[in-house]
């Protein structure tokens, strides 16, 4: 309750404040830099139009991800941008090497116990979580895959499987359906005897394997009938039922659960109104307005009550989808994902 009270009480005095100071709420024209396509239309319609019809100034751009951008702006000390969407492993990185601000939660005067990941980095603020789920073909299997064991049962669920070329998530889920617990997975992956576990696990069904690369391969690849079950980023499945009217469903157990953050490039120029920002995109009702355009779930907890009921059964975050969900380690992979990658590589090609 004290906390509570003390952040009610923060949230009218920036109100009163707002109100006695519109012109400095105007004078800052923010440059927000996002990812593009429908995620960036996402961000825009639910925080860029609001926020600027509240009498502030954004400035969109697009980039790739790529830290190289933000470190030459911090090298040369001419950050041009205010804010800027970033993947987990990156805000890592960036953060490590100094070319983010630190974030105060207190300046935003928002609860990071609230936020889903709030306390696993320092330098950025949960945006929102996606997954990387099992899904499959209800019209050419009606009774789908319930466990991540399922994946890996060829006599119970023959046929192909598709999964990413990639390490991340598929080590985790090959130690899970070898019976290690969730919650020691990423200690036994940290030793050499788990990972040749899980690789081992992954030997099991490599033959019926088909690896995919981009996000749009997974929901083409079941339309096909080339796999009876593939992992992919949750968003492309619920895009394929709701746009394209596909009979895919989701397998949620052991939804690999990771984030977009907020954050904001050492040395920009409107720190104090890159802060007003993110409290703003941060506010639940405002983060369930995001999910009417995209299937990523808001990763402050207070937003799912606010998210329409029609939406939320397609969301990581709703609490029938979280009850085994797999948080993924993103420092875990930070430390050790080159190594787990080249490993992964040379076992593809064995």
């Amino acid at each position: 309750m004290r906390i509570l009270s003390k952040f009610m009480l923060g949230l009218a005095a920036g109100t009163a404040l707002m109100a006695a100071l519109p012109s400095a709420w105007a004078a800052d024209e923010l440059t927000i830099t996002s990812w593009g396509g429908s995620y960036q239309e996402s961000q825009r319609k639910a925080f860029f139009e609001p926020f600027i019809k509240d009498g502030n100034k954004v400035t969109e751009e697009e980039y790739n991800g790529e830290i190289a951008k933000l470190r030459a702006m911090v090298e040369a000390k001419a950050v041009t941008w205010d804010i800027v969407d970033i993947d987990t492993q990156t805000a890592l990185a960036a953060c490590a090497e100094g070319v983010l601000e630190t974030i105060d939660w207190g300046k935003l005067g928002l609860d990071k116990s609230k936020f889903i990941g709030g306390d696993l980095q320092d330098c950025a603020v949960p945006n929102i979580v996606y997954a990387t789920i099992i899904a499959y073909d209800t019209s050419k299997m009606p009774d789908g895959p319930k466990t991540i064991a399922d994946v890996f049962d060829l006599q119970k669920f023959p046929g192909k499987r598709g999964l990413q070329k990639n390490p991340f998530v598929n080590l985790e889920w090959a130690l899970i359906a070898d019976g290690v617990p969730q919650a020691d997975v990423y200690k036994v992956l940290a030793t050499p005897e788990g990972v040749d576990r899980a690789f081992k696990k992954l030997d099991t069904i490599k033959k019926d394997v088909v690896w995919w690369e981009a996000g749009a391969q997974p929901p083409q690849m079941l339309a096909d009938g080339q796999v009876v079950m593939t992992s992919a980023w949750n968003g492309r499945i619920y895009g394929a039922v709701v746009s394209d009217k596909k009979p895919f469903a989701i397998m949620w157990d052991q939804q690999g659960l990771d984030w977009d953050w907020w954050a904001m490039p050492k040395g920009g120029p409107r720190v104090d109104g890159a802060y007003r920002f993110i409290t703003y995109a941060s506010d639940p009702k405002r983060m369930a307005e995001q999910t009417k355009y995209i299937s990523y779930g808001p990763a402050n907890r207070d937003a799912i009550p606010n998210v329409d009921p029609e939406i939320l059964p397609h969301l990581p975050t709703a609490d029938a989808n979280m009850k085994t969900a797999l948080i993924v380690d993103p420092q875990f992979w930070a430390d050790n994902g080159d190594q787990l990658r080249e490993r992964f590589n040379s076992w593809l090609a064995q």
